[in-house]
């Protein structure tokens, strides 16, 4: 027997027990959904705030990139805005990411279908900072990545591992960080209000007793430290393992707006299932659909199998980072070339636990004396606005406001150019905020930084109130065009 043809079978017995064939395409589905969930998503936000008038022009950052290294370097930016620079090129990425996207839910071409999302996502990912460096940009970039392995035996390992190290990061990281908070098991004591965007279970989840919330902190670290081990189990405590996430996952949605981080987590778990448990749904999953099986060829086979080893290896690299940062980081340095294609990713939320919320408001002047606020469709500003459910859907200016606030206006340079395009009354932009408080664009504008807090239950019985905020200081400005 051939060596590949020996080591094809090797594969495929590890790959066992049980088929993974209505597993993948339950997962292929699922995958699509989310592509698509994330284009649409992204589609009616992207000219405003990357087109050529937008907050950040992908143009300029395009330049930047000429600048320093030269040409058109696509190995540093892996992205066809390189080739169509303008703003129909980001609309039509989106349209035809939603177009792949939805072959994919049908069944129609595999990997064709996760081929094309992943270039279209990578494209824009790539040039989109800071808008579109969240870690579920790329997570979901990594799982589209495997899918390109699609029919490949080992596949079902490669999933479990990037859920594996998805979870389990999360959870080291949070005590490698050595944040006190979630030590002493009092994170949970703010995160329902300084999360990005709570929604209106996270006002009442603020106000559990703390020996509740202590627990759930407690319980948080335990699933992401040590679930993650069973997905390695026989089947039932492998499914075991997978219904413990998913049910976490769910109560993460419940709780706070994250995009379609939860959902793509909870697609992921679908691999600590076997064909034996989707299999009422063979007809569907089998619905007058060409399936593109993996070819017939042992090499072809074996060479899926060993680039899918190749990811898992580098990811086990990144969680020795996590573990043990020195020995790790030289072997690391030898796939940098990879980062920028980012198919295999670091993983940690809320590492560190914020305690205060600061919140940044706009203000506009046509006198440099009285303001009027700019108000944000989903974060917090008006302080008798009810609390959004938004999530799939990401407001990603509401939520890099979030991120600005935590920090000084030199590391966010970005919001000058929300200001800019605001003064100019430039229509894309102001799309993305809530009615504006000006008919024309006013003369000035600065953006002043506020301290919040959730009100008590009978402040907001009494007042209608959900927020409490107090000013802390002048984050940016005033500016305007003129100068003066």
């Amino acid at each position: 027997m051939s060596l590949p043809a020996s080591a094809g079978r090797i594969f495929e017995f590890l790959a066992r027990p049980g088929s993974y064939e209505l597993t993948e395409a339950f997962f292929i589905r699922l995958l699509g959904l989310i592509y698509l969930t994330a284009f649409a998503s992204l589609l009616p936000q992207v000219v405003a705030l990357l087109g050529s008038r937008g907050v950040v022009p992908a143009v300029r950052v395009l330049h930047v990139f000429e600048a320093e290294y030269g040409g058109r370097p696509f190995s540093v930016v892996p992205s066809l805005f390189w080739f169509y620079p303008t703003d129909g090129a980001l609309l039509g990425f989106c349209i035809a990411g939603c177009v792949a996207a939805l072959l994919a839910v049908i069944g129609v071409a595999a990997r064709g279908s996760a081929l094309a999302c992943f270039i279209l996502y990578l494209s824009l990912v790539t040039i989109g900072e800071p808008f579109m460096n969240f870690q579920w940009d790329a997570l979901l970039l990594e799982c589209g990545f495997l899918a390109l392995f699609a029919g490949a035996p080992w596949l079902v390992w490669g999933y479990r591992f990037l859920l594996f190290r998805l979870i389990f990061e999360s959870g080291v990281i949070k005590l490698a960080s050595h944040d006190p908070n979630w030590r002493n098991l009092h994170a949970l004591r703010y995160h329902f209000m300084t999360q990005p965007l709570p929604d209106p279970v996270a006002y009442y989840a603020y106000r559990a007793p703390g020996w509740f919330l202590d627990f759930s902190t407690a319980a948080t670290l335990a699933i992401e430290i040590a679930a993650p081990f069973l997905l390695f189990g026989p089947r039932r405590v492998r499914q075991a393992g997978a219904w413990i996430l998913i049910s976490f996952q769910i109560l993460i949605v419940v709780t706070g707006n994250y995009a379609f981080f939860n959902l793509l987590t909870i697609a992921l778990c679908v691999w600590a299932f076997d064909d034996r448990t989707f299999q009422p749904l063979t007809p569907l999953l089998r619905w007058s659909i060409p399936r593109v099986r993996w070819p017939r060829v042992e090499a072809w086979r074996v060479a899926g199998n060993v680039c899918i080893t190749i990811l898992m290896v580098i990811g086990a690299l990144q969680v020795c980072e996590v573990l043990v940062p020195a020995a790790a980081r030289p072997l690391l340095a030898c796939v940098r070339f990879l980062q920028p294609f980012e198919v295999v990713n670091p993983y940690g939320l809320f590492a560190v636990m914020t305690t205060t919320r600061p919140e940044i408001i706009i203000e506009g002047s046509d006198d440099n004396q009285n303001w009027r606020e700019y108000s944000f469709p989903f974060k917090p500003g008006n302080t008798h606005r009810g609390l959004p459910w938004v999530a799939p859907y990401q407001p990603r200016l509401d939520w890099q406001m979030w991120f600005a606030a935590l920090g000084p206006y030199e590391s966010n340079v970005w919001v000058a150019g929300l200001m800019f395009r605001l003064l100019t009354g430039e229509r894309s932009v102001e799309g993305l905020l809530d009615p504006l408080p000006f008919s024309k664009p006013p003369r000035y504008m600065r953006a002043v930084l506020y301290s919040y807090d959730f009100t008590t239950p009978e402040e907001r019985a009494r007042t209608g109130a959900v927020w409490r905020r107090e000013l802390r200081r002048i984050w940016f400005g005033p500016v305007s065009l003129s100068g003066k």
